[in-house]
């Protein structure tokens, strides 16, 4: 006998797996259907740039160095009446340091005394020369009388010669002395280093008690800006992109110190003196901007775009959506496709200055019929994620095709909505 309570139950697993197998091809025919991703054609303004990385850096910066060798004994006062440190702002004229002069001061002494030695050795000299033109003249009188011996007279010629002589080796040797004396008092000058200019002191290099030594490169003591007001942006830029840059050229850029905010300024110069890394050239471009409030400060790297062209209210799609194509069975004839991937093959989109010019490419929307239908267009220039279209047939906010995601109902189980993921015969990776 039957129980009606079991006939039920199994007439219930019986519907729920007819239910389920019949959702299951359900939704695997609708996976075999091609899955378009679209994008909206927008109307907005449009920037071709040029990115690249820099440094701020001060307009103008001096090395200040040391000529003379000795050890630090004391620092300067900046204009607040500070010990002269990071940041002090100093005028010109201002001791930065000093430097212990104990032999400096020495040498002036011995070359002041050397120049009074001379000075007396001039004076001797002259007292010699009076004597010896006295006797001449005696001689020559004497002379002229045949009272005086041929030698003698010859000696009292040389003598009085020899007198003139020494006066100007004595004058020399005063002449020598006194260089000396400067070059000593130079020397001694030395020992107190001061600012060349008005500015800001970046870098202090040494420390009280520290000896520097002047060799053939004078040590660095204090890197000191001139005017911070006034600064640059250093900034590399590759081969293939300095041809598009010149003198004038807006630029904006950020620095990390500031999020949010962009900073305004133009190129100032090229650099010719090209530096090669890895087999790639990079010229330094120089860039002028106003910090009149003193919020950049030097060396805060910088993100920098080139404005090569702006260009407003113009029609815009992504630049996926040109490239991409559709398989031969979807859409149109196969030769018409290979057709348009050729066109597209052609240059889309420029970015190559302020005339990027117009070329040809084709945009793909879904028709009536849910097929790919293809726009040709005329491109022009692209900031790298957008590019300007141009066609009839176009119009802002009309969905173009990006891609597609095609499922294979072949994979993961063939057809048994039951069957593992792993596949017929095969089973999970680290199952024995």
């Amino acid at each position: 006998m039957k129980h009606p309570g079991k006939q039920s139950l199994i007439a219930l697993i019986a519907v729920l797996l007819l239910g389920s197998l019949a959702a299951w091809q359900l939704s695997r025919s609708k996976e075999n259907n091609a899955a378009y991703r679209s994008a909206e054609l927008k109307r907005g303004d449009l920037l071709v740039s040029i990115s690249a990385t820099g440094t701020v850096e001060p307009e103008e910066v001096i090395d200040v160095g040391a000529q003379v060798a000795g050890r630090i004994i004391s620092f300067g006062t900046d204009a607040k009446g500070k010990t002269v440190d990071y940041g002090s702002v100093v005028e010109a004229g201002t001791v930065l340091a000093r430097i212990d002069d104990s032999l400096y001061a020495a040498d002036v002494t011995q070359a002041e005394a050397q120049l009074l030695s001379s000075k007396a050795g001039l004076q001797r000299a002259q007292a010699d020369l009076n004597q010896a033109e006295q006797n001449w003249k005696r001689a020559q009188l004497l002379g002229s009388s045949q009272a005086l011996s041929q030698s003698s007279y010859e000696a009292y010629e040389s003598a009085h010669k020899t007198a003139l002589a020494q006066v100007a080796v004595s004058e020399a040797a005063i002449s020598q002395a006194e260089a000396s004396l400067k070059r000593a008092q130079r020397n001694l000058g030395y020992c107190t280093i001061t600012s060349p200019v008005k500015g800001i002191i970046i870098d202090r290099r040494v420390n009280t008690g520290q000896t520097v030594v002047a060799s053939l490169n004078a040590p660095s003591l204090f890197l000191l800006a001139k005017d911070l007001t006034r600064i640059q942006v250093w900034v590399a830029v590759n081969e293939a992109d300095i041809g598009k840059i010149h003198p004038g050229l807006p630029v904006s850029f950020t620095v990390d110190a500031f999020p949010g905010e962009t900073f305004r300024g133009k190129v100032g110069k090229i650099r010719l003196n090209a530096s090669m890394t890895q087999n790639v050239v990079t010229y330094t471009v120089e860039i002028t901007t106003d910090n009149t409030d003193g919020r950049l400060l030097p060396y805060l790297t910088a993100n920098v775009q080139f404005e090569l062209l702006q260009l407003s209210n113009v029609l815009q799609a992504p630049n996926a959506a040109l490239r991409w194509s559709p398989p031969a069975k979807e859409g149109e004839a196969e030769n018409d496709t290979k057709k348009g991937g050729m066109e597209r093959g052609k240059k889309t989109a420029s970015a190559l200055g302020p005339d990027p010019g117009k070329s040809r490419g084709i945009l793909w929307v879904l028709d009536e019929a849910q097929k790919p239908r293809k726009i040709e267009v005329k491109t022009g220039a692209s900031d790298g994620a957008n590019t300007v279209v141009e066609s009839a047939d176009l119009r802002e906010g009309m969905q173009v095709i990006t891609g597609m995601r095609i499922s294979d109902s072949g994979k993961n189980g063939g057809g048994n909505p039951f069957t593992p993921q792993f596949g017929a015969g095969k089973k999970p990776k680290g199952e024995k």
